[in-house]
């Protein structure tokens, strides 16, 4: 079904307070973090050394030759041509050029990140919510004929769910544009699903360096896609749109042997994954599966007072209510390892139901 969301009377129908919120908004020194899908509390050693290399050469500005550079080898990664590659300063970034598109009406896809509908409807850009009832499989027929610009995330925070790449081209129509959020589908083994590779005239996708490579602070990501659109996406931008130990991070995290370690660190998310949500479940707490990226949809009785009895403890888990399409009762865990689930386990049985 399709819909505009509840309420607020300054824009659009929707709380665009809700929309703004983040998992780290509710993170506090100290405390145990399944808030934020960010992996590690810094990159590995190897890409550390590699950008504190760089910090001698900030006195210059980005050179020509290394944005090419760093566009070459995420090209590379993905089987594209350097043209079909836009470099981002993050994934936030993408979504603020989203209105550049200049749709008549954009559909967002939820429930999802709620980062891309913020940013269309703070253009002015009239947004449909297409909002998918459980299991939240992605169903085409729930986006509204008239949406030349459609949004989905692949896959979907925060519902953890992958959709088929047959049904995001399902997606696809003489007019409209799909931009396919793929922030989380290096932290799938594999890759499955993923369009990355598919040079597509109408599809336009976008990836973050933040989660994996634990880069939030530094801010690195890229459109992939036809030249043509990414040329209206870059249009008007700033000069020197990335620095250079962005530059640095895109060339080195596109790489044969980073790619190699991000798989590793995939089947790692995917085991702890596994292994994390039977011992929820014996608490009865609800899980929704299948679940494919470094997170988990979970529901219990009250997701509000369970959230602040953990806060309580020292642990932060992300909300659900700020998600357009979700019913009461949701909150969103990071997938951690075995130590910090161990200490999230022990608060919710001494917390109790």
């Amino acid at each position: 079904m399709s819909r505009d969301g509840p309420g607020d009377e300054a824009g659009g129908g929707v709380d665009r307070a809700a929309l703004r919120h983040h998992g780290d908004a509710d993170v506090r020194p100290g405390m145990l973090d399944f808030a934020v899908n960010v992996q590690g509390s810094a990159p590995p050693e190897w890409l550390r050394e590699r950008l504190a290399a760089r910090v001698s050469d900030l006195g210059c500005y980005p050179d020509a030759g290394e944005e090419s550079a760093a566009r070459a080898a995420v090209a590379a990664r993905h089987g594209r041509r350097p043209e079909e590659v836009l470099l981002l300063a993050g994934a936030a970034e993408g979504f603020a050029m989203l209105p550049r598109l200049a749709p008549d009406q954009a559909a967002v896809i939820h429930p999802s990140f709620t980062e891309p509908e913020l940013a269309l409807r703070e253009a002015g850009v009239p947004v449909a919510q297409a909002i998918l009832e459980p299991p939240y499989r992605l169903d085409p027929a729930a986006v509204p004929d008239a949406a030349d610009l459609v949004v989905l995330g692949n896959p979907t925070n925060p519902t953890s769910v992958l959709h088929p790449a047959s049904a995001i081209h399902a997606l696809r129509r003489p007019g409209r544009i799909v931009v396919v959020d793929e922030a989380f589908a290096d932290a799938v083994p594999g890759e499955p699903e993923s369009v990355a590779g598919q040079s597509l005239p109408d599809v336009l996708v976008l990836r973050s360096l933040t989660k994996t490579w634990a880069l939030a602070g530094l801010r690195c990501g890229y459109f992939l896609g036809p030249a043509p659109l990414l040329a209206r996406l870059n249009h008007g931008r700033a000069h020197w749109p990335l620095g250079t130990l962005q530059l640095e991070a895109v060339a080195a995290t596109a790489g044969p042997a980073a790619v190699a370690e991000s798989g590793s660190r995939a089947e790692r998310i995917a085991a702890d994954r596994a292994a994390m949500i039977p011992r929820l479940r014996e608490l009865g707490i609800e899980v929704h599966e299948p679940a494919h990226g470094p997170f988990l949809l979970i529901r219990v009785p009250d997701a509000e007072l369970l959230r602040k009895r953990l806060a309580d403890k020292g642990i932060v888990v992300r909300r659900g209510d700020t998600f357009p399409g979700l019913a009461p009762g949701h909150l969103r865990l990071a997938v951690r390892g075995r130590a910090e689930v161990d200490r999230l386990i022990t608060a919710l049985r001494e917390i109790g139901p």
